[in-house]
């Protein structure tokens, strides 16, 4: 059931960015039928990393806890990399910017139900303490925000300042979250070397570095790119 936690989050959250750009597609005059090949190609650029993770996990490749991290390098490095010039490239799309800036922001929300699945896995054997809300992570409480935030970005007269202000502090809370995660990995001294189960960097728990964290920084500067015109 835990594993199929992950599975299932992974697809709402997939099926939720293929329905927004669907219809960003058709607000912007794209026929269906053009917007259903594109859409067909963003899913098999998704599948296939998916895919590769999957296969790369499967040699136990990432298991390997000598530096420099494995997991950083071919995982997080890449797709940060890619969001990076993805956005700054497309920073001035019209599909992009057509999405409403209320939908990144609720899109957040995912970070609760993320925290529920890191403690059920804690409670498995497979993380330390320190990831979870228990610990020192805590990004429940931001996604609980998302649903505020998302609530405000509705209003006509909503601050744009406010709403950039509040994905900067999310971006920060991602990366400490991300800290506590690979420093529990590589440098667990920090935490009092707490046990990590490589359990953990099986599918579809690997989804975690290669989908959930990289998709949550990718939307807040998307939302960012979007508020700051």
């Amino acid at each position: 059931m835990l594993e199929l936690g992950y599975i299932v989050l992974f697809i709402i959250l997939f099926s939720a960015i293929l329905w927004n750009l669907y219809k960003a597609y058709l607000s912007n005059n794209i026929s269906k039928e053009e917007s259903k090949k594109r859409l067909i190609g963003v899913a098999f650029i998704f599948g296939a990393w998916v895919l590769l993770q999957v296969s790369i996990v499967s040699t136990g490749f990432y298991e390997n806890t000598s530096l420099p991290p494995r997991i950083v390098l071919f995982i997080i490095l890449p797709l940060f990399i890619f969001t990076g010039v993805f956005l700054y490239r497309n920073r001035k799309n019209r599909i992009l910017n057509s999405i409403p800036i209320h939908i990144p922001i609720f899109y957040q929300t995912f970070r609760a139900g993320i925290e529920l699945l890191f403690y059920f896995t804690f409670q498995r054997g497979f993380l330390p303490v320190e990831v979870t809300f228990e610990g020192v992570n805590y990004d429940v409480l931001f996604g609980i925000s998302a649903l505020v935030a998302g609530v405000y970005a509705l209003r006509k007269n909503a601050s744009t300042k406010w709403l950039i202000a509040w994905n900067i502090l999310g971006i920060g809370v991602v990366g400490f979250a991300a800290f506590t995660f690979i420093t529990c990995f590589y440098f667990p001294w920090i935490w009092g070397n707490p046990e990590f189960s490589f359990e953990f960097l099986q599918f579809p728990f690997i989804l975690l570095p290669a989908f959930f964290m990289p998709s949550a920084i990718f939307v807040h500067l998307l939302s960012i790119f979007q508020l700051s015109r």
